[in-house]
């Protein structure tokens, strides 16, 4: 079905183990969203036998994640990027900066009224982009963008695969309440307990 908004859109701080292995920190609010603009590329592989395709393998290879947003405060940049807030409160971003991954989630409202919500598992994002123009005889908003790559999460789920984005819509069937009312209080976790063996 087709998306009419967006908005809510979130990050979580990402803590590794030894291991790699993620960790979520509680979710906070990034900005306020205008544009979210997810783009995948795949890793293809086709096995020919007999003169014919005889095996077909597409699997997630990463993803690009555009964001338009209103604005980035200084400390979501700082989370972001790597930038750094002086002692006079001024971001300052260099050269050496290098921000952590981050979980995003956010929320696309459907034309019937409800939603569908995201959560993409590790995020690495860029310096944002400043777009200025001088005022002239119509007003015109100057907003920032964002750029940020998206990979799978080294953690592996209750099936032993590396996820790299979880999404549901409110009104799918046998979507539990506590998800939708949950979709924000931490990073969604994949539970396969409740499911049906053959």
């Amino acid at each position: 079905m087709a998306t009419i908004g967006l908005d809510k859109l979130y990050y979580a701080k990402i803590t590794e183990d030894t291991s790699g292995n993620e960790t979520y920190g509680d979710p906070h609010p990034l900005a306020k969203a205008m544009t979210a603009e997810l783009s995948v590329e795949l890793a293809e592989a086709t096995l020919y036998a007999d003169d014919g395709a005889a095996a077909v393998v597409k699997e997630f290879q990463s993803g690009t994640l555009t964001l338009g947003v209103d604005d980035i405060g200084v400390t979501v940049a700082q989370d972001l990027t790597g930038a750094t807030i002086d002692g006079n409160k001024v971001l300052v971003s260099t050269s050496e900066d290098g921000g952590t991954p981050v979980a995003v989630g956010f929320r696309a409202k459907k034309a019937n009224g409800k939603y569908r919500y995201f959560w993409l598992y590790r995020v690495k994002f860029g310096i944002p982009a400043t777009n200025l123009t001088t005022k002239g005889e119509s007003i015109e908003f100057s907003t920032p963008s964002i750029e940020g790559t998206v990979t799978r999460r080294n953690k592996v789920d209750g099936q032993g695969k590396h996820p790299w984005k979880a999404e549901v819509s409110e009104d799918d069937t046998g979507v539990l309440p506590a998800t939708i009312s949950g979709w924000y209080e931490e990073v969604y976790e994949p539970d396969y307990s409740t499911l049906e063996t053959a």
